[in-house]
């Protein structure tokens, strides 16, 4: 059976990952980023780079945006040549990049609009899991349309977990990042008082990696032992993650949240934008 062309538009350490693997699973990629010298690689195992993300959308069945933030999605999904310009009902576009919830319900209603099949599928599991094939995609929208391309999403994704209509995939994922980034700076503070007072770092972390365990925690003592080079998930996008957060928490009190946020928009001022998530247990004490 023919496999559907896949696009992929921004090719970031996620995006680049995804198109991988896609390519490894015999799909045709079309593939475009701003910087062009990013798709090099991809080219020579057989992408196609095309010239605007309204080409990547008029070539693939199925095309996946992966960029940074609203200010890049928005770029690459409007205007004369952004995807929507270049999509249409029969294909499926989705938004996997980590969005504001204004920003994804106003694109909602944009695709809506024009007929344009449509679903949020924010990533999880970072760059390992992008470059291993094994995200979970979290997702909102149609669910027989989620069900129907599981076959193909098998190719970068160990999980596909639906949460309801469009736009409750992202709203999930800002939840989600919030509590584990709670749970990252919980596990530095809890290390800073067993160092503190001569425990054995490495006893203790061990024992929290089984106890209260779970996949954060042995992240977090796996990355306080070694800081992580390439880094799987960066300071800066993380506090762009969780001001999104807290913006869709709205005039709720959560102190959590903004101790949190606060804790990690002071490690972006001190110029620790670029290093691992992980690393403000070690760094920005």
């Amino acid at each position: 059976m023919k496999r559907k062309n896949i696009g992929v538009v921004g090719l970031g350490i996620m995006g680049r990952g995804m198109a991988g693997n896609f390519l490894k699973n015999g799909y045709p990629v079309f593939i475009w980023n701003r910087t062009v010298s990013v798709a090099e690689e991809l080219t020579a195992k057989g992408a196609h780079v095309c010239l605007s993300p309204k080409e990547v959308a008029r070539k693939a069945d199925i095309l996946l945006e992966v960029t940074a933030n609203d200010k890049s999605s928005r770029s690459v999904w409007t205007g004369a040549d952004g995807i929507v310009a270049g999509a249409s009902p029969e294909k499926i576009v989705i938004a996997c990049a980590t969005l504001s919830i204004d920003w994804i319900d106003e694109l909602i209603g944009t695709c809506t609009t024009r007929g344009i099949p449509f679903l949020d599928m924010a990533l999880t599991g970072g760059r390992i899991g992008a470059e291993s094939g094994t995200l979970t995609l979290l997702c909102g929208g149609k669910e027989s349309l989620v069900n129907e391309l599981k076959p193909t999403l098998a190719a970068i994704a160990k999980d596909v977990v639906y949460f309801g209509p469009a736009g409750q995939g992202m709203r999930y994922k800002l939840l989600l990042n919030f509590l584990q980034a709670v749970h990252v700076a919980g596990f530095g503070e809890a290390m800073t008082i067993a160092k503190a007072h001569g425990m054995d770092i490495q006893k203790v972390g061990d024992a929290l990696a089984e106890r209260p365990g779970g996949t954060t925690t042995k992240l977090a003592w796996r990355d306080y032992q070694n800081e992580p080079d390439p880094i799987n998930f960066s300071i800066e996008w993380i506090t762009k993650d969780l001001t999104y957060a807290r913006k869709f928490a709205g005039n709720h009190a959560l102190p959590l949240l903004d101790d949190v946020l606060s804790k990690y928009k002071k490690a972006v001022e001190k110029g620790l934008s670029k290093k691992d998530w992980t690393t403000i247990n070690t760094d920005t004490s």
